[in-house]
């Protein structure tokens, strides 16, 4: 995985090394995509902007919920060089028409309910296409991509700081930054092929795109994105899709200590393993970040 150019060339050695492998499985509804299916949808999507005039160094913002459409999107963006841009969901109507003009976005990829939300459906300063569903938006667009001329140095996303001393920033990160950190991720947590990441933070922020996207494609795994997190729900995704790791903040793991006192469920010092212990066989480690762990949180969750 040395002398990768770009995130395209990321892609394809996976596809070319194991194509019918699954890479992406949606939580929500199943779906679920190969990593020959996955290059596919890509590159329909791809197309897609390709045929909205969209090209290498171009801002298509994303306003979409975690979805496996939204990971489709970025890989579109990356393959043709143009630059993902990200909008935070939870902001106001206003600041998300900050963001599109800030960022001198050409084309914006929306789900219809948040862009009903925004008002963006009553105001298309910036084109928009309603992206809810991959299959239905690139019926039209063929799986077959043309090459492209995309160096480690060029931008693949802008992403806004959180603008707490002022106007959020769009922070320009190239091609070779995500890989670059996809590939140290992977060398110090010892990720692999047999690793399956949930993707639970949102896909608006750093931590998702490359800690449990870019991570699992560069390690040759595999990712599973959930719309939203859910303590109550939690261990039955981790058992059902059989999760090695995913990447949380502190709040996240008290809620799911809180949730397994209300559910009684508590760690026995036997060979039998308990109902927690066996639903979380394959989890590895957790992953967090943004604020420290408080000692108490730590212990009790080990």
């Amino acid at each position: 995985m040395d002398n990768l150019s770009n995130i395209r060339e990321l892609l394809e050695s996976r596809l070319a090394a194991d194509p019918a492998k699954n890479f992406l499985i949606s939580e929500a509804d199943a779906r679920e995509w190969t990593y020959s299916e996955f290059n596919a949808a890509v590159n329909s999507v791809a197309n897609l902007l390709l045929s909205n005039s969209i090209g290498k160094g171009d801002v298509v913002s994303l306003l979409l919920p975690n979805s496996a459409e939204y990971v489709i999107a970025y890989f579109a963006c990356f393959k043709i060089g143009a630059i993902a841009g990200p909008i935070n969901s939870l902001l106001k109507p206003a600041e998300i028409v900050w963001a599109l003009g800030n960022s001198e976005s050409k084309l914006l990829l929306a789900s219809t309910q948040l862009a009903e939300d925004a008002g963006l459906l009553a105001d298309r300063t910036t084109p928009t296409i309603l992206f809810d569903d991959v299959s239905t938006a690139t019926l039209d667009h063929g799986t077959e991509l043309a090459a492209t001329n995309v160096a480690p140095d060029d931008e693949a996303i802008i992403i806004y700081t959180s603008g707490t001393t002022g106007k959020p920033k769009g922070c320009l990160l190239t091609h070779g930054n995500l890989i670059a950190n996809s590939r140290q991720i992977t060398e110090w947590l010892g990720f692999g092929e047999s690793d399956r990441l949930l993707t639970i933070m949102p896909l608006f922020h750093m931590n998702a795109v490359t800690v449990t996207t870019m991570t699992p494609l560069y390690s040759g795994g595999s990712t599973v994105v959930s719309p939203k997190f859910s303590a109550s729900r939690f261990w039955d995704i981790v058992e059902k899709y059989k999760i090695t790791s995913f990447g949380s903040v502190a709040t996240m793991l008290s809620m799911l200590l809180s949730k397994s006192r209300e559910s009684r469920v508590e760690r026995i010092e036997s060979p039998v393993l308990s109902t927690l212990d066996s639903r979380a066989a394959t989890l590895k480690f957790a992953m967090c970040g943004s604020a420290p762990v408080p000692a108490e949180v730590l212990k009790n969750l080990e």
